[in-house]
């Protein structure tokens, strides 16, 4: 084993408390960052971002708890008026605009994925599968909050919502899955 291989295999941090608060510092910090990488499509008032890939991997690095928070932490922030929203956006206005139920869906997802995820390892097939489940969470809360603010029915929120979303969404569960199937064996030892 060489000595490279033995730094990555030792514990720098020991405490389960301290990770969990590094890890929810981490995943909301990385949640808003990835907030700027956005782009937008004419037809829909919801923006293409990296922010679910981070959703995702959030429940299943951190766990139900720690993951929820920090998708919690991440809406506090650009609730106070942090610029962290989609393209640096932040207020309760937002946070109550088109893509408000999104948000929300994203401490439900985390939960979920974390709560699904909890224990012995699991196969590559098994945590993409709870992934796709988890990004069905925060699609079906985004369209169910789209609909309402913008009057319109499920149908037309989910052709606004969701459709346009479906392929890189699957390739996000894809990179998330095939990174937490990598790692879940030194992710569980730490968090």
């Amino acid at each position: 084993m060489n000595s490279f291989s033995k730094v990555l295999n030792r514990e720098l941090i020991t405490d389960k408390r301290t990770c969990a608060l590094i890890g929810i510092a981490s995943f909301s910090i990385a949640t808003a960052l990835s907030a700027y990488a956005k782009a937008y499509l004419p037809f829909t008032p919801v923006p293409v971002t990296l922010q679910t890939f981070f959703v995702l991997l959030s429940g299943a690095v951190l766990g139900r708890k720690s993951g929820s928070i920090s998708q919690a932490v991440y809406i506090l922030f650009g609730s106070i008026g942090l610029p962290v929203f989609a393209g640096g956006t932040y207020g309760l206005s937002y946070l109550f605009g088109p893509t408000g139920g999104y948000l929300f869906g994203f401490v439900l997802a985390s939960y979920f994925i974390g709560s699904v995820l909890k224990g012995s390892p699991k196969n590559l097939a098994f945590i993409a599968f709870s992934m796709t489940l988890g990004a069905s969470i925060y699609f079906i809360s985004g369209m169910a909050w789209l609909s309402v603010f913008m009057k319109i029915s499920l149908l037309k929120a989910f052709y606004l919502g969701v459709l346009p979303f479906v392929f890189g969404d699957t390739l996000k569960v894809a990179a998330a899955s095939l990174l937490y199937y990598k790692f879940q064996n030194r992710i569980s030892r730490i968090f």
